[in-house]
């Protein structure tokens, strides 16, 4: 796990290269749409072929799709990676989903109607200001215009006539991990170097044509929020420039990178190793040959790392 453009599907193919019982997972809120492949750094055919991946290509671009519809398509992947003796590792730095997969987070209760009157308003720092008013530890937690996060949370709170923040055992409570887990930690100007040179290379791989072809179609609210397809959909509406959309869309991943950095640092069971040592890394899990992993997971009882 990490940051976005900070190696983590590098790392995990060359794992699974070394041990070819290893079958990769994504823990990616984006790549389980359908069409949205190089905007989300998919794993190409190529990769695929070499390597088994899932939970990726689950739903259309249309369709609505949560981390407990993930959650559950994570817990039913488990049981056929058994009946092959197959050693799953997660990769990806969406860390809701994480969490949902090996914690087994429970979510709140839903609430259409209030949900319903909520998305009439539209003005999102509106919104944000009643979730300070009426649960301010939830609103410290949440970027002042992430309208998914805040509207969910006010969604909760109104409905429930409790805070957001009281429901389940809280996101900052974290119980012993059924597997080992590893975070690539990178320089943050050699990060945000890397996020402006993976969107020149997406871009010269077709990412405009891409966008293009699904804004033909359906796309839901999540769908059309994904990092640099919002930007693409509003200069296609002629409401940017390209070059003004690319900056924008730099600077979104550059925060967004940030954001997941400090959720990840706020996780004491991860190991940390420097994206300059993800070689001697290798080296080491090379030496240890097959066996890259003596942690059980509890559900399934077989072999597992991150």
């Amino acid at each position: 796990m990490g940051p976005t453009a900070s190696g983590k599907s590098a790392l995990a193919m060359e794992l699974a290269r070394i041990d070819h019982s290893i079958e990769l997972l994504s823990v990616d809120s984006m790549q389980v749409y359908r069409g949205m492949d190089i905007g989300t750094a998919k794993p190409t055919i190529s990769e695929q072929q070499e390597v088994r991946h899932h939970l990726i290509d689950m739903v259309q671009p249309g369709d609505s799709f949560t981390f407990v519809e993930y959650q559950k398509e994570y817990k039913k992947l488990l049981i056929e990676l058994k009946s092959r003796q197959a050693k799953p590792l997660l990769v990806g730095g969406t860390g809701l989903y994480l969490r949902a997969a090996i914690d087994g987070l429970t979510p709140p209760p839903q609430f259409p109607e209030v949900m319903a009157q909520l998305e009439t308003e539209i003005d999102t720092e509106l919104l944000h200001r009643r979730l300070v008013e009426l649960d301010p530890v939830a609103a410290a937690k949440m970027d002042s215009k992430n309208r998914r996060r805040i509207a969910r949370a006010l969604e909760v709170t109104l409905g429930s006539g409790k805070p957001f923040s009281s429901f389940g055992p809280g996101l900052d409570k974290y119980k012993e991990a059924s597997y080992e887990l590893i975070g690539i930690e990178i320089d943050r100007s050699l990060l945000d170097l890397r996020i402006v040179e993976r969107y020149e290379m997406q871009m010269d791989m077709g990412f405009l044509n891409e966008v293009q072809r699904l804004s033909e179609g359906e796309m839901s609210v999540t769908a059309r929020q994904a990092l640099g397809y919002k930007e693409l959909l509003a200069y296609l509406r002629k409401e940017t420039s390209l070059e003004e959309a690319l900056a924008i869309a730099i600077q979104r991943t550059k925060r967004f990178a940030r954001r997941q950095q400090r959720w990840f640092r706020r996780d004491p069971r991860i190991q940390w190793i420097d994206f300059s040592d993800v070689g001697s890394f290798l080296d080491q899990h090379r030496n240890r040959g097959n066996d890259l992993s003596s942690e059980r997971i509890e559900s399934g009882g077989f072999d597992a790392s991150i």
